[in-house]
C-alpha cells in the first residue's frame, strides 16, 4: 500500500524570542520539578543560566552529557531523576543532550534495562514530559522519534525508535546557537544538509518530506558559509536553525540512509563526532548512490544553487556532488578518514558493522553490498 505518515514534536515554538514561552510550556505540561539535561560547556558558557532564569521554580541539573553519549549516561540520568523525584525534563544542548533526555524520559517510566528497547516500537509506556531546546543547528533531534547511543562494550551505535521519544515541546531559537564555535557550526550545519539530502533520496520520501528537505537545502547553501564566517550573524543563525528543524522533520519521517549507516562504526569504534563523520562521508556515498537517483540529485544541485540548464541527468547529478564537496571545503570539514588516524586495516571490519545497520540501509536508494561499502570507505580514506 502507498501510505505516508508524518510525526513531529507535539508542539513547535520558533523564533528569536521563543524561549520566553518556556515557563508557560512547563506549566502547561504540569511539571513542578524539572531536571535540565545538558553539558558542562553550556553551563560554563552561561547558556543553562539563561534557561534557569526563565523558570518559576528551581530546576535540577544533570551536567554529564558528552559529545557521543553512552548508554551509561542514560542510566546515570535516570538515577538522578528517581533520586530527586523529578517529574519532567528540559534538554538544553545539541543532539547528544536531547537524545540522552529522550532516552532517560522513557526509561524513568518503563521497566527493565535500556538494552531491551533498542530497535523499533519496543517502548511500552510514555515517558516523562520533555521540552527540547537545541543549541546547535544540526541534528533536528528536537522533532524526531529516535535516540542514538553508543554501546561501549560492542563499540557500535544503537538506536531506540518510538513515538514515545518525540518531545512534547521543541523551543527553537537562534539565540541559543550564538555560543557555537565555528567548528561546531560547520559540522552541525553539514549534518543538517546530510539529513535533508538523505531524506530527499530515501525510498520512503513523500511530497511533504521532499518539500521540507529541498527547503532546508536552499537555506543551508546560502546561510551555512555566512554563519561560519560571522558567528554573530543572527539572520544566518536563524536560517540555519530553521533549516535543521526542517531537515529533522524530513528525515524523521522519510528516514536516512547509507551515510548514517557508514558513520555509525566511525562513532562507535573511533569516537568521531557524528556531524563530522556524516559530513566527511556525504560526497563519497552520493557518488555511489548516483545511478539510483539521478533525477533527484539534479533537483539537489538546483537547491544548492547550481545551474543545470542544458545538462544531462548525469551531469546535473555531478553538479550536486561538486556543490556539496565545495560547501564542505568552505567550512573546513575534513576530507579524509586518514586525518583521524583511522588504520586502513579497520575498513573491512567497519564495512561489516555498517552492513548490520539494516534499519538505515533499507531507506537507501541503492542496495549496497559489503564491497560497495568498503569501496566508499576506501574512497574516503
Amino acid at each position: 500500500m502507498n501510505i505516508s505518515t508524518f510525526a513531529a514534536a507535539n508542539k513547535l515554538v520558533t523564533g528569536r524570542d521563543s524561549l520566553a514561552l518556556l515557563a508557560e510550556e512547563v506549566a502547561r505540561l504540569g511539571v513542578q520539578r524539572p531536571l535540565i539535561v545538558t553539558d558542562h560547556i553550556l553551563i560554563q558558557a552561561g547558556v543553562v543560566a539563561q534557561v534557569e532564569e526563565l523558570l518559576p521554580m528551581k530546576a535540577g541539573i544533570f551536567p554529564d552529557v558528552n559529545p557521543e553519549p553512552e548508554i551509561e549516561i542514560v542510566d546515570l540520568c535516570v538515577s538522578m531523576i528517581r533520586a530527586g523525584s523529578y517529574d519532567g525534563l528540559i534538554a538544553v544542548g545539541g543532539g547528544s543532550a536531547i537524545d540522552i533526555a529522550k532516552a532517560a524520559a522513557v526509561m524513568a517510566t518503563n521497566e527493565g534495562s535500556i538494552e531491551q528497547y533498542f530497535g523499533t516500537n519496543l517502548v511500552k509506556q510514555p515517558g516523562l514530559p520533555l521540552i527540547a531546546i537545541p543549541t546547535t543547528a544540526g541534528t533536528g533531534s528536537e522533532v524526531t522519534n529516535i535516540s542514538i547511543l553508543s554501546d561501549t562494550k560492542e563499540q557500535v551505535k544503537k538506536g531506540i525508535v518510538s513515538p514515545y521519544l518525540l518531545p512534547d515541546v521543541a523551543i527553537v531559537s537562534p539565540m541559543m546557537t550564538l555560543t557555537c564555535p565555528p567548528s561546531v557550526t560547520a559540522a552541525s550545519g553539514v549534518d543538517a544538509l546530510v539529513h535533508a539530502v538523505e531524506a530527499y533520496i530515501s525510498k520512503f520520501a513523500s511530497p511533504v518530506t521532499d518539500a521540507l528537505a529541498i527547503g532546508a537545502m536552499k537555506l543551508i547553501a546560502v546561510h551555512l558559509p555566512k554563519a561560519y564566517a560571522a558567528p554573530d550573524n543572527i539572520e544566518s543563525r536563524e536560517a540555519m536553525i530553521t533549516a535543521a528543524l526542517m531537515a529533522g522533520l524530513a528525515f524523521g519521517n522519510a528516514g536516512v540512509g547509507a551515510v548514517h549507516a557508514l558513520a555509525y562504526p566511525l562513532g562507535g569504534r573511533f569516537h568521531m563526532a557524528h556531524g563530522v563523520s556524516n559530513s566527511l562521508l556525504l560526497p563519497y556515498v552520493m557518488r555511489t548512490n548516483k545511478i539510483a537517483c539521478l533525477e533527484k540529485l539534479g533537483d539537489i544541485a538546483q537547491a544548492l544553487g547550481e545551474n543545470t540548464t542544458g545538462l544531462s541527468l548525469d551531469e546535473a547529478a555531478e553538479k550536486a556532488i561538486e556543490a556539496m564537496t565545495r560547501l564542505c571545503r568552505y567550512v573546513e570539514i575534513p576530507q579524509s578518514l586518514r586525518e583521524f588516524n583511522i588504520p586502513e586495516t579497520a575498513l573491512a571490519e567497519m564495512a561489516e558493522e555498517a552492513m548490520k545497520q539494516t534499519r538505515l540501509l533499507k531507506n537507501n536508494p541503492r542496495t549496497l553490498r559489503k564491497k560497495d561499502i568498503e569501496d566508499i570507505y576506501r574512497a574516503a580514506y
